[in-house]
């Protein structure tokens, strides 16, 4: 982001104070650039360093791997990708570089054309696993990996006509997936602005159309919520579902402001607590940092509470003018 916004006033001074304390490194990097619009230059040890950066990087092995499959949950490989790049980790360092090269060799052997499923004339794909692998490869340095522009073309070749994607095999199905389709749309966007791909541009805004007819959580058909689920804030999502998930991919993808997303935006400033943060709704994801669902990175209620607030501020600040559309 460009510029400079200015000292943050009320309780987004409380809330950016707040973060500004963090522990980790990059969620301060990342309030200063994205929030308050500083032009910011950290260390690329200094953001390693982090407490959760160093859990999700210790017992690397020589493969650039954790041990066990790249997608067991939530201590594979792959997983801790993600909360890497959103962490702030810098690109091009060694660690993140082995972990990105075993991830995607993995994922563009087991997600071959040769594995869709062909049902009821529509291919049926995992693009949330796609959409991981890409988004993680194009914030951390590897976008124009040959194996990553793979994936983007098995993504632009099987969205769906409404701007999804969907894995189910029910041939029954025939309305994209919220699941599957959000981190499509925000990772295709995310190649689009480092590589100017225009096929990958193209498909994340049909994406965004598809999120934005649902009025980013309702049901095309009702107009109610789609899932009561999608109106608690989780972080992190993993492959799940909220609005501000939503509206954040919406973001990331160039699509706000637009009034279609103002219900959405008006929740979250709802939600909003007395002190200017927003807290997780809901049980979470993740059981301790071992085991199945375990999550390395050691997630607490004040960590994830800080994601979220800082991603509210960032999805706040692009969809302020939507009430003027």
């Amino acid at each position: 982001m460009k510029g400079s916004r200015g000292p943050a006033k009320g309780l987004d001074s409380q809330a950016v104070d707040w973060l500004l304390a963090s522990d980790e490194p990059g969620i301060r990097m990342q309030a200063r650039r994205d929030v308050l619009g500083q032009k910011v230059s950290i260390p690329a040890d200094e953001i390693l360093a982090g407490p959760m950066v160093r859990r999700l990087l210790a017992g690397q092995k020589a493969d650039g791997g954790f041990g066990g499959h790249p997608y067991h949950k939530w201590t594979g490989v792959h997983w801790r990708l993600v909360s890497l790049a959103e962490l702030g980790a810098p690109a091009g360092t060694p660690a993140v570089i082995a972990a990105l090269n075993r991830d995607l060799d993995w994922i563009v052997a087991a997600e071959a054309p040769t594995a869709r499923m062909h049902i009821a004339g529509v291919q049926r794909v995992h693009a949330s696993m796609h959409a991981n692998s890409i988004a993680c490869a194009t914030r951390l340095g590897m976008a124009r990996d040959e194996r990553v522009r793979r994936l983007v073309g098995w993504l632009v070749e099987t969205q769906w006509a409404d701007g999804g994607w969907n894995c189910d095999r029910d041939p029954r199905a025939h309305h994209s997936s919220i699941y599957e389709s959000v981190l499509a749309m925000g990772a295709l966007a995310d190649f689009a602005r480092a590589t100017s791909d225009a096929d990958a541009a193209q498909a994340s805004r049909r994406a965004a159309e598809f999120f934005l007819t649902h009025h980013v959580y309702k049901s095309h058909t009702t107009g109610q919520p789609g899932h009561p689920k999608w109106l608690k804030l989780r972080y992190p999502e993993y492959w799940h579902y909220d609005y501000l998930h939503g509206l954040v991919m919406l973001m990331r993808a160039g699509a706000l402001p637009d009034a279609r997303a103002q219900d959405a935006l008006d929740m979250l400033r709802q939600q909003r607590q007395p002190d200017g943060r927003w807290v997780p709704a809901g049980a979470q994801y993740w059981r301790g940092t071992t085991g199945t669902y375990g999550d390395p990175a050691g997630w607490s209620a004040t960590s994830a509470s800080q994601m979220l607030t800082l991603n509210a501020l960032r999805v706040l600040r692009a969809g302020e003018s939507a009430a003027a559309q």
